[in-house]
């Protein structure tokens, strides 16, 4: 770790952190809180929708206007102009493009087609995750500022290997960052799942881990690949991933930072609270 002590996390001039859990218990807003006090906010989901996935986004929302015969003629004849809006704060033209899978009518993709994206998100994952560095670089050099938050997507731990002390990316990270997980509760758990039942949205899967489920989905429900209602299907998995993840972000915690409580981060108001969050999860 970057800071082996508190007193050298409270000492250093330059502080900086990567923040790494379930989505929904407090990276991007602490990330915003601390922007908002002049520390340098580099999100990993926005990095991915914007350099590595934007024109697959962008295309996506060509070959949905091409349906429509007064968009056709306007893009046939670049009269008009389509890109994503991707913010930090709205990240739904990522996740609308990577979809979910399952029956056409309903709204899904051919899992083969969905697994195509997957991979694209997990290749752009691991680019975005070492661009990290370069962007603490940038801070320091172009604007002069030395706090940095990396705001990781819940998905880190499925595409880096926790347990691996060569891991590239996690020895990237660990050597510019201190990484820091959230670690939440089964309670946390429960209501990330009432959330997701209410508006289930598209996500990262494991490679592996999402092909078994898919077929354990199929096979309990005597279905075929074009039958499946994608909403059913996500819901399904979500609290199965949710599990899936939880020892992979404690062996990142274990092996390479430390971790502080969702509740905790919950009474975080400003950088002072968050420097003492962090001194805390640190060797006295």
């Amino acid at each position: 770790m970057i800071y082996s002590n508190r007193a050298e996390w409270l000492a250093a001039s330059q502080k900086r952190v990567l923040l790494f859990g379930m989505s929904g218990l407090g990276k991007t807003y602490l990330s915003a809180m601390l922007r908002g006090t002049g520390w340098f906010h580099y999100s990993v989901d926005y990095r991915i929708g914007t350099r590595y996935m934007g024109e697959f986004i962008a295309d996506n929302f060509k070959r949905e206007a091409m349906k429509n015969p007064f968009l056709r003629e306007l893009l046939l004849t670049d009269s008009v102009y389509i890109a994503s809006n991707i913010t930090f704060d709205n990240l739904a033209p990522l996740s609308t493009y990577l979809g979910k899978p399952g029956s056409e009518a309903k709204g899904g993709l051919p899992f083969e087609e969905y697994m195509r994206r997957q991979n694209q998100h997990r290749a752009a994952e691991k680019a975005a995750l070492l661009d990290t560095v370069h962007f603490v670089r940038r801070a320091r050099e172009i604007y002069g500022i030395t706090n940095f938050v990396c705001d990781s997507g819940g998905s880190i731990c499925e595409v880096v290997d926790p347990t691996d002390p060569a891991d590239p990316i996690l020895r990237a990270l660990s050597e510019n960052l201190l990484m820091v997980w959230i670690e939440g509760s089964e309670a946390h758990t429960d209501e990330l799942v009432r959330r997701f039942d209410r508006a289930p949205k598209p996500m990262y899967y494991q490679p592996e881990f999402l092909e078994r489920k898919w077929v354990q989905y199929r096979v309990e429900r005597g279905l075929k690949e074009d039958e499946v209602n994608p909403d059913d299907f996500v819901r399904w998995t979500y609290r199965q991933a949710l599990q899936h993840r939880q020892p992979r972000y404690a062996a990142m915690a274990e092996h390479w930072g430390v971790k502080v409580k969702a509740e905790d981060v919950a009474l975080v108001r400003d950088e002072k609270d968050f420097t003492s969050l962090i001194a805390a999860a640190l060797p006295a």
